[in-house]
């Protein structure tokens, strides 16, 4: 088992233990997890139990508990790790912000205990030294699990990485949601720009004859002098496409019906097909 890097996750778990001053203990459970005398570890809410083989064969179990974060503390962690766009990103790739431990402190609370009042250690075997040599290496091997997994620091505190993650996305939805959902106002256009001028020709483009007195003028006029200027995509013409856009936006603008819509085109065919009224349309008397 290597020496954990300093800048690791498990770094700070190892110094508090080691903090402790009990040399002899902690170099037997090192020994231990080199060994491969730590045979199972599992780390659930609260309590991290792992199964230490002895010397003479026999299998005791070791138990490291600290305290799960509640309800509300996590509703908090959650707020700032979604509000915070590359704490969000760092975790959905998989890895613990660098800040984390940051923003714990500001709720008072922190990843790993700071002190042994913090946890708590017992094991099966008979020895009355706590901790002893297999709850030392079962606190190496969870200090390699860390590393491996920094989740599972965060497991151990009451959320596993799916919670986490979902917790994370959800907040996230909502806060898109929220501002899609907010009315625009002046604020969200960039200075200086307005909608004056926006379906008048380009420079490349022909620029439009002047209108003849009593014409209807159409949306889609600038498009009938683009054929010698064809726009396709693949097997697309674009031209129709964008016919087909102009006249939607202006129609909606102008509080009309969409003319694409086929109850639209149902009303105008009845429309068409209706006798004429007004002076021209009035009946002559056959007789």
């Amino acid at each position: 088992m290597p020496d954990p890097d300093p800048r690791a996750w498990s770094a700070q778990f190892l110094l508090m233990l080691e903090s402790l001053r009990m040399g002899t203990t902690f170099s037997a459970g090192r020994r231990y997890a080199r060994a491969g005398q730590v045979r199972s570890v599992t780390i659930s809410t609260s309590i991290v139990t792992a199964l230490v083989v002895d010397e003479d064969g026999e299998t005791y179990r070791a138990r490291i508990g600290v305290q799960a974060w509640t309800a509300a503390d996590w509703a908090r962690i959650d707020r700032v790790l979604a509000g915070n766009a590359i704490y969000a990103a760092k975790l959905l790739a998989g890895h613990l912000p660098d800040g984390l431990d940051q923003v714990l402190a500001g709720f008072g609370l922190s990843l790993f205990p700071q002190s042994l009042s913090e946890i708590v250690l017992d094991c099966s075997c008979p020895g009355w030294q706590k901790p002893c040599r297999h709850l030392t290496a079962a606190c190496y091997v969870l200090a390699e699990e860390f590393d491996a997994d920094p989740f599972a620091i965060l497991r151990w505190r009451g959320r596993g990485r799916d919670e986490i993650l979902d917790s994370l996305r959800a907040h996230r939805v909502s806060a898109l949601g929220h501002i899609a959902a907010r009315p625009a106002t002046a604020h969200d256009r960039p200075a200086g720009r307005t909608t004056t001028g926006f379906w008048d020709a380009g420079p490349r483009l022909p620029r439009p004859q002047p209108p003849v007195p009593g014409a209807q003028r159409r949306s889609d006029a600038i498009l009938d002098q683009l054929e010698n200027l064809p726009l396709t995509a693949g097997r697309f013409d674009v031209t129709d496409l964008l016919r087909a856009a102009y006249h939607t936006v202006t129609d909606s603008e102008a509080g009309l019906p969409d003319r694409h819509d086929p109850r639209y085109r149902q009303r105008s065919a009845a429309h068409d097909d209706a006798p004429p009224s007004g002076p021209r349309g009035a009946a002559t008397d056959p007789g």
